[in-house]
């Protein structure tokens, strides 16, 4: 295992060497909230692994001037509230100097006026743009946000010849919220929408919906939410002989989508995600190839598992609080807040990071392709 570490580092992350800068404590607390049980464990598990991933590594190798890190993490079980009351314990019993999550963005909404109001930096790992934007003192994230998603998809549309599309979207946090950015930027890229359907995230069955949709003059329908609702919709589509192109959001950015909603039903579906799935694909020259490689090797080396994008999340979170503390020279909160709002040109598995006061997430749509389902597997689009 610390043969694994030192290459982990070795290898670019740094974080040893980061940290090593700043003044630190006896011990460093890092909190994290993730789902790693509940309908987002897809979503959570990769991200709890990782933490214990990047926690091992940083001890393994010395810890921060001497001192080590604790990552200490709660399940929120995909539950608001669950994820309020852990938030309540890593401060108030715990102590930490910063928290990492939620991993949904319901979770995170909820836990936002919590950061705020305690002044500790949280750093979610969820996608919608409202957890950003407005900015908020103490709130950051490192998914890459619902608007440019959206961006990606209908300039894709477009550039095939598709002018009038069908949104269905979960009525949950993440689909609430990519539901409003579908509907204003298809306004300002005179995009039509025909067709406008909404569903529970714990609804089995969406044939009634997708059937309105089919009587439209809908030339692609886009889906909005997080498993499992995505693959019920692609297992519908496909049971009704809707033959339109289907695109997904990038909260579907695992193989878990495509063993819910099977190999077959899911070929073709297209959606924008980040380079980290299609890994083996992205140029060796690309700035990010190596940070992709590395955490991919290491994470299913570790855990038999095949990596995700949500765990890259986590990763990216700690490498960022980590240049905060380099930056401010201290692990106090204040400090690493106005640390990571100093944050610029630092590559994660997301993308190219540039936090700045008015930005806190510091990605773009550069930090998205378009992929595509075939074989059951991801291919990237040109």
């Amino acid at each position: 295992m610390k043969k694994y570490f030192s290459r982990y580092f070795l290898a670019g992350v740094c974080v040893l060497a980061i940290f090593a800068a700043a003044n630190a404590a006896d011990t460093i607390k890092i909190g994290g909230i993730f789902s790693a049980t509940g309908p987002a464990s897809f979503i959570g598990e990769p991200e709890k692994n990782t933490a214990k991933m990047v926690e091992e590594a940083i001890n393994a190798a010395g810890g921060i001037n001497g001192a080590k890190i604790e990552f200490i993490i709660y399940d929120d079980e995909t539950d608001a509230t669950k994820a309020v009351t852990a938030f309540d314990r890593l401060v108030k019993m715990d102590k930490v100097a910063v928290i990492v999550g939620p991993s949904t963005t319901g979770n995170t909404l909820a836990v936002v006026p919590k950061a705020e109001e305690a002044g500790i930096p949280l750093v979610s790992c969820a996608a919608a743009k409202k957890i950003t934007s407005p900015v908020k003192k103490w709130v950051f994230k490192t998914a890459p946000s619902d608007e440019p998603a959206v961006r990606k998809i209908y300039k894709h549309a477009q550039g095939s010849g598709i002018s009038k599309l069908a949104i269905i979207t979960a009525s949950d946090g993440f689909g609430a919220a990519g539901r409003e950015e579908l509907l204003s930027i298809a306004k300002e890229m005179g995009i039509e929408i025909v067709a406008d359907e909404v569903f529970g995230p714990k609804d089995t069955d969406m044939t009634a919906q997708l059937t309105k949709i089919k009587g439209t003059a809908a030339q692609a329908i886009v889906c909005w939410g997080t498993n499992p609702g995505p693959a019920v919709v692609t297992r519908n589509r496909v049971q009704l002989g809707i033959k339109t192109p289907l695109y997904m959001s990038h909260g579907v950015a695992s193989k878990k989508f495509i063993e819910l909603a099977g190999a077959e039903s899911a070929e073709g579906v297209m959606l924008p995600a980040g380079r980290l799935i299609v890994e083996d694909q992205v140029a060796g020259d690309h700035p990010q190839k190596k940070v992709l490689s590395t955490y991919k090797k290491n994470y299913e080396t570790n855990f038999k598992q095949e990596v995700s994008t949500f765990g890259g999340h986590v990763r990216d979170a700690v490498l960022l609080i980590a240049e905060a503390v380099k930056i401010s020279g201290s692990t106090e909160p204040a400090a690493i807040r106005d640390g990571l709002e100093k944050v610029r040109k630092v590559y994660g598995t997301a993308g190219e990071f540039n936090l700045s006061a008015p930005d806190h997430n510091g990605l773009t749509d550069e930090a998205f392709v378009m992929v595509k389902i075939t074989g059951g597997d991801w291919r990237m689009m040109k």
